[in-house]
């Protein structure tokens, strides 16, 4: 076996996003038909079906012929994860008097792409340059834009706007990784719901208060309770957004 070739030294921060794009891509395999390919891998199987080798037999083609296109696996989940980001839905015509009906929507959107990928669950903590794909750019300018038409000054939009997307990725990769354990189950929702509530139950016994929200909660549409969860909390951040105009 011939020895293998050292590793060439990487510098700076390596992301797909901070390098040219190679011009000795091959048009019957472009990066897109990579991307495309890839997404419909990590929806059917999930993250850890993910390997180079795994998709360039899906491409019929090589993994050396992958690396024409993308230099590893995570510049490859990069451009998936900003392919995704090309779902979300904002407004490009902001009105001032709609702005929190606006912000709600593009909110929800981000929810449910995300819901929709349930995968990114594990990955979105990782890929720290992700902020530079044309999907999201697209996406912050015309929510800057809107924040902005509303009435927050510049610096505070970008905040207002960095507040919102923490909280719906926060909620949103905690449901999805709900998501995939229910996937790995092969249960449904309630179901699985159901099965749960006994031990919770039990361990909830010498705590009075959580005890109480149990009782109440048990019976109820697991899938409504989540979609209300959501709700409750998107409100109050909007809630707080809204008094920074009301002064």
């Amino acid at each position: 076996m011939a020895p293998e070739k050292p590793a060439r030294k990487q510098e700076g921060f390596q992301s797909v996003w901070t390098r040219p794009r190679t011009g000795r891509e091959q048009p019957a395999l472009s990066r897109e038909h990579i991307v495309a390919e890839a997404l419909r891998l990590l929806d059917e199987e999930g993250i850890d079906a993910l390997s180079m080798r795994k998709l360039g037999a899906r491409l019929s083609a090589g993994a050396t012929s992958l690396y024409r296109h993308v230099a590893n696996k995570d510049e490859l989940l990069e451009l998936a994860v900003d392919e995704i980001y090309g779902e979300i839905e904002v407004t490009t015509t902001p009105d001032p008097a709609n702005w929190r009906t606006d912000t709600a929507s593009c909110a929800h959107s981000l929810r449910t792409t995300i819901l929709r990928h349930p995968w990114l669950a594990s990955v979105l903590g990782e890929l720290g340059m992700s902020y530079l794909g044309p999907n999201w750019m697209r996406v912050s300018e015309a929510m800057l834009r809107l924040l902005t038409t509303a009435g927050f000054p510049a610096d505070e939009a970008d905040r207002a706007l960095t507040t919102v997307v923490a909280y719906v990725t926060g909620t949103a990769t905690a449901e999805a990784a709900w998501l995939n354990v229910l996937a790995r189950s092969g249960q449904d929702e309630q179901s699985m719901v159901e099965q749960l509530w006994p031990a919770a139950e039990e361990a909830a016994q010498d705590y009075p208060l959580l005890r109480e929200g149990y009782a109440e909660q048990r019976g109820t549409d697991p899938r409504a309770a989540r979609e209300e969860g959501f709700q409750y909390g998107l409100d109050r951040v909007l809630d707080g957004l809204a008094t920074r105009l009301s002064g």
